[in-house]
This record gives C-alpha cells, structure tokens and sequence, in this order.
C-alpha cells in the first residue's frame, strides 16, 4: 500500500491555528439556532417589522414578506453552509480560492471595514442604554451627562468605554466561549422580555388587536410594494452574514447541524420574532393611543422602575449578541488574514474594537452623510463579493477544493493565479459594485435602490462563471460533495494545538518564485 504524497507545510504568512481547517466542530443545530436569535433579536429587527405596520400594510403581509425574504436568506446560508462545513475554514480563507491567497485580502478588508464600523455604532447604541439605566437607579449622575468631551458627556464615555470592555472580555475568550454565551444568555434572554411585553399589551388591550387592517389605509398597489421592498431588505440586511457565514459552519459536525439550525434560527424564529414585535405595536396603539416601534420606548412607557431596568438589561445583552455575530466574529479573521504570522483570532478582535473607538462611531452615526455615501457604498459591495463567492465554490469548481493549497504561497499552486491575485474575480466584482453601488445611492435611482444587491450578485455571478468557462467545463457536472475535504493543514493544526507553545514546531515557509 503506497502511502499518499506529503504536501508541502503551510505558509506562515497565510496559516495560523485561527485559520487553519477547525479541529473541533462543537456547533450542533441549537448553538446556529443561538447564532440566529443572537443576531436577529436586535432593536433594529424589530422596529424594521413593526415599522411596516405602522406605514400600513397588514400585519399578515407584513409577516409573508418577511417570510418570504428571510426564507431567500436561508436558502443563500444553506449554500454557503455547504463551503463552510465542508472546507472547516473561515471566509477570508474560502475567498482564496477565487480571489487567489494574497487577493482574499481584498473583500476581507471591505468586509472588516463595515464591520469595524457597525461594532463601534452597536456599541455606542447599547451604551446610551446603559447611561439611561444609570440615571433611572442614580439620578443625582446626570450632571455627568450634560458636558461634551470629544463628543460624549462624561457619563457617556463611561458607559461606552463599560459596554467595550464587557465585549473584549466576552471576545477575546474565543469561538467557543462564545458560543456557550450566546447558547444560554444572549439568544434567549430577549425572547423572554419581548414575549412579556406582548402578552401584557395584549391583556391590557382586551384582545382588540387587528391582524388584518392597514393602520394607514394604504392601497393594495402600494401595498404590493412595500411587501417587495421589505421582502429585498430583509435580504440585503442579511448578505453581510451570508458572506461570512463559513466562520461559524466551519464548526459544525455535518450537514444536518446547519441546515437544521438555520431553519428553526431564521424562516421559524425570524418570522416568530416579527410576529411578537407587530402583537405589540398594535398593542400600543390600544394601551397608549400611539404606535410605538421601539420597544425601550415601550418598555419606558409602562413605568414601572423594576420593568425599565430589566428591559434595559435584556436589550443591552441583546446589543452585545448582535455585536459579537455580526460585527466581531468576520473583523478578527479579515485581520489576521492580513498578517497570520503575527495576527491570530484574538488579536484581530483586540484591532477591530480599538478602532471601534478611534472612528468615534456617535459621529459616524450622527452624520447622515457618513452613514448614507460610505457605508451605503460598502453595502452594495456586499452582493457582489456573495455572488463570487458561491458561483466559485457551486458551479465553477462544483465543490472540489484543495484545502491545502488555500495556504500555498508556491507559484504553482492552484490558488496563486498572478503574484497570488486572481484577475477574474476583480473584473466580475469592478464592473457590478460600480451598478451596484449607483443604484444604491444615486437619488434619481431612489426606486430601484432596494434591489440593488440582486442587480450586483446576478452582474457579478455571470461575470465570473463567463470569465471562468474552462475551468468550469474541467469541474464537468458532477454532483457536488458532501463529505469534509481532507487537510493534512488540519491535522497539523490540531497536532500542534495540543502541545504546549513553546514546544510548537516553527513552520519553515515554502519558497516562492521571486521572492
């Protein structure tokens, strides 16, 4: 029996422990169930649901858009789930295969960007709730809250600066303990205060809830429209996670774990979620003669000190949850992919929440300017960064990945393209963020601004499979595998991550022509 041929180590300036195919895979289908209600139970979520009803469509067709965007975005995570699972490496390493081993650095750093932005704005958020806590159990502190340094009282420098340390805490402690966290606090935890709200509005209202009555008496053409825009938004809200959803399907033990949890996480909890946030919308209506769609400004309203301190808590854990799903996890790889040699998953998290604070996100968020022209545009990269990806890994390559050759910096290796970049991902993403990015933020384009994101995934997608014919036509049609891809990187990696630091092997680099 012939023993199979060795590959050369890993390059250190493209390998870590962090980015390495995972050793472990602890992620069953509750803990992608947590995932989900971490990154879906969060203010904005609900007052983007309950602000459809109050523009005036129906409660039920608000809950069929809804449905029918986040069913989109299961079927998109399913997709990607399957590279994910299969490769046991994080985004910015799935991205070498198609942008090349240097290349990859291109969409991580535009992903990390918007997330270092979002995780600072997060932050500041949940902060200002903490500052209203304060001044609830300590009113003698607001004369803390009325002066300005750099922006922020001195009350609110102390509850971001609280707010930031609490998450580097939670951060730097790893996927795993991140994830035992958000099994048992951080998904759970909101479902309890907004199932409470529902239910007390509900009795207080004597059952007079309608579930079929626009508030705004909105025609059934425009209602149509603004089922179709909700159904795109939902979606387009979702694509940064689609993009980066290897990080967290790298650790689950088969299929079945990821498809399973998000089904119960998004088309069941998401809808679920939406259902509760309208009940109680249209109970403020009856209760309070108003709609009110924040659900801190509902949880105020009913004035009861004991009741506006845990719905703080719960809504300030919420914040953390969606903080750490959506805006940590992505940054700490997308950085140390930059540097593996110096940079692991922690200290990429430790970069991605000090620049939280250098951009001082209560002025990005401030600024409607800011938020609008610059992370708009980013946005709009975000379909066309997901359409490469998986038009690369399903249809050009039909799921034949070399592993090992993901952390090849050797000129001849399948994923060095030129000098490590592959010119045909950047001329499939140029051309469809730029359409992308024009509807999305030019205002005589307004209408279709939406719908952008499917205008640049469909560009960018045919770019690409058009650009990539021979190699499609040597993958063939051949169904695409469901077994984990052996790396001899990962046995490596988890060989060395038993052993103690100083007793690790050096990995000597593979030479490269040129260098």
């Amino acid at each position: 029996m012939t023993t199979p041929p060795k590959s050369p180590p890993p390059d250190p300036r493209l390998f870590n422990e962090d980015l390495a195919p995972a050793p472990e895979r602890t992620w069953g289908t509750y803990s992608i169930f947590a995932l989900w209600m971490s990154d879906t139970h969060a203010i904005s979520n609900y007052a983007f649901a309950s602000s459809l009803f109050v523009l005036g469509l129906p409660a039920w067709e608000v809950f069929v858009a809804l449905l029918a965007g986040i069913t989109i975005v299961y079927g998109l995570m399913n997709r990607m789930g399957h590279a994910g699972h299969r490769t046991g490496v994080p985004y910015p390493v799935l991205a070498r295969a198609s942008w090349g081993v240097y290349g990859a650095n291109i969409p991580a750093l535009l992903r990390a960007i918007m997330a270092v932005a979002w995780y600072g704005i997060q932050t500041w958020l949940a902060s200002t709730a903490v500052v209203l806590l304060t001044l609830q159990l300590a009113p003698g502190l607001d004369a803390y809250h009325h002066n300005s340094i750099l922006g922020l009282s001195t009350l609110g420098w102390v509850a971001f600066l609280v707010m930031w340390g609490l998450q580097a805490v939670l951060l730097t402690r790893g996927m795993e303990f991140i994830r035992k966290v958000q099994d048992f606090a951080t998904g759970p935890v909101v479902w309890l205060v907004v199932l409470a709200l529902a239910v007390y509005l509900v009795v207080k209202a004597g059952g007079d809830i309608s579930l079929t009555r626009s508030l705004t008496g909105l025609s059934g053409s425009a209602q149509v429209e603004q089922s179709l825009i909700a159904v795109s938004l939902t979606v387009a809200t979702f694509l940064t996670l689609v993009l980066n959803y290897a990080d967290f399907a790298r650790f689950t033990p088969d299929h079945r774990s990821y498809r399973r949890g998000n089904l119960i996480g998004l088309p069941v909890n998401f809808t679920a979620f939406a259902v509760v946030a309208v009940l109680v919308t249209a109970g403020t209506i009856s209760v309070f003669g108003e709609a009110i769609y924040d659900p801190v400004k509902v949880i105020q309203k009913i004035d009861n000190p004991v009741v506006t301190v845990i719905g703080a808590l719960a809504f300030i854990v919420a914040t953390i949850g969606i903080n750490v799903v959506a805006n940590f996890v992505s940054p700490a790889y997308d950085f140390a992919n930059l540097a593996p040699k110096y940079l692991n998953f922690k200290r990429g998290g430790m970069i991605t929440a000090l620049l939280a604070i250098v951009v001082m996100p209560w002025k990005l968020y401030s600024s409607a300017l800011v938020i609008q022209y610059f992370l708009g545009a980013l946005g709009a990269f975000l379909g066309p960064l997901v359409a490469i990806l998986l038009v690369d890994y399903h249809l050009v390559r039909r799921g034949r990945i070399d592993v090992d050759a993901l952390f090849s910096a050797d000129a001849r290796g399948a994923y060095y393209y030129r000098r490590g970049y592959n010119p045909k991902a950047a001329a499939a993403f140029l051309p469809a963020a730029a359409v992308c990015a024009a509807l999305a933020l030019v205002p005589a384009l307004d209408v279709v601004a939406p719908f952008s994101w499917i205008v640049g995934m469909g560009l960018a997608g045919a770019l690409y499979a058009l650009l990539s014919h021979r190699e499609r036509a040597a993958a063939g049609a051949a169904p695409i595998p469901d077994e984990i891809i052996a790396s001899q990187v990962s046995a490596a990696a988890a060989e060395a991550s038993t052993m103690p630091e100083a007793a690790r092997p050096l990995i000597p680099p593979v030479p490269v022509e040129g260098s």
